[in-house]
């Protein structure tokens, strides 16, 4: 490792946690992060299930992790990393510069959401402000991150329920849904009333008209 490379100094190398389903993603930002001597990458998992496990024996500072994986994504996993172990920092890693799935990762409670293509030392320069106490976006989503975008929607509905509510207005069927979340259609099924109870919705159609108005989708059929 080259320590010339290290742009803060640190009282203690910062641990951390890569959670992403693709090896190869994750051996190359393995080995962009090694390059810093301020940086230990203490482990690996695929899933978010596998995250929380891991970082239940190993304590990470923050885990690096990308959304879309099977079994439990990452903006569940940061909802769960909130809940259960508030002390460990989650950064999501995306190659998409989507500000709906930003929105969501702020909700779900993770301190920033950084593209997969910045530099090696803008990613180490946003662990660290997020190490020290401080939230990091890449520049894409600095408006958004600002509140100037858009404010919370308040919308009262789980990560998850979400997701679900996402998929449906955007006309997928309960078996698509499940196929692509990888749960039972009767998951779904317990989705979809959970829903419409909690938004007071009797229909398909106010479910789609509810998403469309708080931007959980848009009507750009390329989106």
């Amino acid at each position: 490792m080259n320590s010339s490379n290290q742009i803060y100094s640190t009282a203690r190398p910062l641990r951390i946690l890569l959670c992403d389903d693709h090896a190869l993603v994750m051996d190359g930002i393995r080995s962009r992060l090694e390059c810093f001597d301020h940086i230990n990458i203490i482990g690996e998992a695929s899933n978010g299930v596998e995250a929380l496990s891991l970082a239940r024996e190993l304590r990470p500072d923050i885990v690096l992790m990308d959304i879309s994986m099977p079994v439990m994504n990452g903006l569940e996993a940061a909802e769960k990393f909130r809940e259960t172990l508030p002390d460990t920092k989650v950064v999501i890693l995306s190659m998409h510069e989507n500000p709906e799935y930003l929105r969501t990762a702020q909700q779900a409670g993770a301190k920033g959401f950084i593209l997969k293509d910045v530099s090696s030392n803008d990613m180490v320069r946003a662990i660290e402000a997020i190490a020290n106490g401080g939230e990091a976006y890449s520049s894409t989503f600095d408006r958004i991150s600002a509140g100037e975008d858009s404010t919370s929607d308040g919308v009262p509905l789980t990560t998850r329920e979400r997701t679900v509510l996402r998929l449906l207005a955007k006309g997928a069927s309960n078996k698509h849904v499940a196929r692509e979340l990888d749960i039972s259609v009767r998951t779904v099924e317990t989705h979809r009333r959970n829903i419409k109870r909690k938004l007071d919705i009797d229909s398909s159609a106010g479910l789609v008209r509810y998403a469309i108005e708080k931007g959980l989708v848009t009507l750009d059929t390329n989106a």
